[in-house]
């Protein structure tokens, strides 16, 4: 039985290297691409996507180091996918304890169109342009601009259109108090 050769199963850096590197370039990472935008990469642009796979090929050097094993590579992925979960469950737990380290870590809504009118300070701030929010409109049925009661980019990239004619549903929250009897 032939054996495999040292490079495929022994370590060239500590275990313990690998894992804070990738740990590292992974909160990097989603914190840069958090502070470029609101896109999906279902959403990306070519400029967008060409972006994301040199940054993937610039940062692998700095997360393996000398090592080129097999081992190694298991590690890193473990590594990052330990490092996801973590990290979606810190922000949906620190989210929903305090929502304004919840809003910095996800973001916000942002109105784009209000009663047919243009925000054009959040499209420049978020990047959208108006081809895009018309793309959006006739994906929900709506003609032209002046149409739109309101389009909201939502946190997860998708544009939200509400149509003028839509009816308003206003609902009122009821609490209700309990008295306890002694």
């Amino acid at each position: 039985m032939a054996s495999l050769p040292g490079d495929l199963v022994s370590l060239a850096v500590p275990w313990w290297s690998l894992v804070l590197r990738c740990a590292l370039i992974y909160v990097i990472m989603v914190a840069g691409l958090r502070l470029f935008g609101k896109r999906e990469v279902g959403q990306f642009r070519l400029t967008d996507l060409v972006l994301v796979l040199l940054i993937s090929n610039a940062v692998q050097p700095a997360m393996t180091g000398p090592d080129t094993s097999l081992v190694g590579g298991l590690v890193i992925i473990a590594t990052l996918l330990a490092v996801n979960y973590a990290w979606n469950f810190a922000v949906v737990r620190l989210g929903l304890r305090n929502p304004r380290l919840g809003e910095a870590l996800l973001g916000h809504p942002t109105v784009l169109v209000q009663d047919g009118q243009w925000c054009e300070r959040a499209l420049e701030r978020e990047g959208v342009d108006h081809e895009e929010c018309e793309m959006a409109f006739r994906e929900h049925g709506v003609e032209s601009v002046e149409d739109v009661k309101l389009a909201v980019l939502e946190l997860d990239g998708s544009i939200s259109v509400v149509p003028r004619d839509s009816p308003t549903i206003r609902t009122r929250r009821r609490v209700r108090m309990t008295r306890r009897t002694p």
